[in-house]
């Protein structure tokens, strides 16, 4: 029994494909409490706007998915590190602006429905959580995985990429 446990774990540590996304997304979700929490206590405990809020967690979780990540989900070690942080920084800037901005157009949209306002009148400063969960969802798949897969933690360089565009070019 214990080494059919072992190997499932090494399985799901060591393959990509399938298990790569997994990992991914579980990295995500440690990643996204650290933001949640952050998030929250900032805007209950400090009394701090949602969009302030929203931006700070958003960093916070992103040290954490970034460390994750190099270390377990794309197994990163053989990447020059300094070329996976600016890579990241890049990503994650666009990341965070489209958490905050997402967060703050949802939050603002669903709150000036009128139907939303009688139905919700007492959660209404709360729904915040509710929009920064269905973008970070949205953003998470459709943007931060797809990056960090095939650009953030591979062993290329952003000049690469454009010599290969005008080899292509050239052709």
């Amino acid at each position: 029994m214990f080494n059919w446990v072992k190997t499932s774990v090494k399985v799901f540590s060591e393959r990509g494909g399938i298990f790569m996304f997994m990992r991914a997304q579980f990295t995500s979700q440690i990643a996204s409490v650290v933001d949640f929490v952050v998030t929250i206590l900032l805007v209950k405990l400090f009394h701090i706007y949602y969009v302030y809020a929203t931006f700070i967690g958003s960093v916070c979780g992103g040290i954490v998915n970034c460390i994750l990540n190099y270390v377990w989900t794309f197994k990163s070690k053989d990447c020059i590190k300094r070329y996976v942080f600016y890579k990241y920084i890049l990503v994650w800037t666009c990341s965070i602006m489209l958490n905050t901005w997402g967060t703050y157009l949802l939050t603002e949209t669903i709150s000036k429905n009128p139907w939303v306002k009688k139905a919700l009148h007492v959660y209404i400063d709360d729904l915040f959580v509710f929009s920064k969960g269905v973008v970070s969802l949205l953003v998470g798949f459709l943007w931060n995985y797809n990056m960090h897969r095939t650009f953030v933690y591979k062993n290329i360089h952003v000049k690469d990429i454009f010599a290969k565009n005008e080899q292509n070019k050239k052709r």
